[in-house]
């Protein structure tokens, strides 16, 4: 099942540096869900000001459980409290768009 995660960063004072910090962790983690065909497509979310302010992600898991279970419980960005709010939307991505 297919499904979009939308995750917002923190506005409080370090919630940018904290999201720095632990980028490249998140980023290896993503490499590693997109090889193993978890992650379709991803993109941060910017301001007005092209500053990082959360992620945008399509993926494919059995369940939004799953996505808790397998993904949230070690996600650099949650582990670093980086997102502050995460919404989880099922959806279905047309088969000419995934490789």
């Amino acid at each position: 099942m297919q499904f979009i995660v939308k995750a917002y960063d923190g506005k409080d004072e370090g919630a940018y540096e904290r999201r720095l910090e632990a980028r490249d962790a998140h980023l290896a983690g993503a490499k590693a869900m997109y090889d193993n065909k978890t992650l379709l497509f991803a993109a941060a979310m910017l301001d007005e000001e092209d500053k990082m302010i959360g992620s945008t992600m399509i993926v494919e898991f059995p369940s939004k459980e799953a996505i808790e279970k397998e993904w949230f419980a070690e996600e650099p960005y949650i582990r670093n409290k980086v997102w502050e709010k995460i919404e989880i939307v099922p959806c279905k991505v047309p088969p000419f768009c995934i490789k």
